[in-house]
């Protein structure tokens, strides 16, 4: 178990040997999670804006005017079959 001194503005450091088992180096993020009473701290590695790029769009894009309008359709019926 490993302790650390909150400052006046809340902060607290985090102990050397969980940042090295996290493998947080400074500048990177982490996040706080709530279970219960207990906050559990987690690493972050990266963000969504880092897989900008990562999946190419579809060769066919789709008409979601048309999706739309087929689902709007399909509830339609549903909802006129039971009344």
């Amino acid at each position: 178990m490993l302790e650390s001194t909150m400052t006046r503005k809340g902060q607290v450091t985090i102990p050397k040997a969980i940042r090295n088992r996290l493998g947080v180096k400074e500048g990177e993020k982490v996040l706080f999670v709530m279970r219960g009473e207990e906050v559990v701290l987690k690493d972050i590695k990266g963000t969504i804006l880092d897989l900008k790029g990562l999946v190419r769009s579809s060769a066919h894009p789709e008409d979601f005017e048309k999706i739309r309008q087929s689902v709007k359709q399909t509830v339609a019926k549903k909802v006129a079959e039971h009344g």
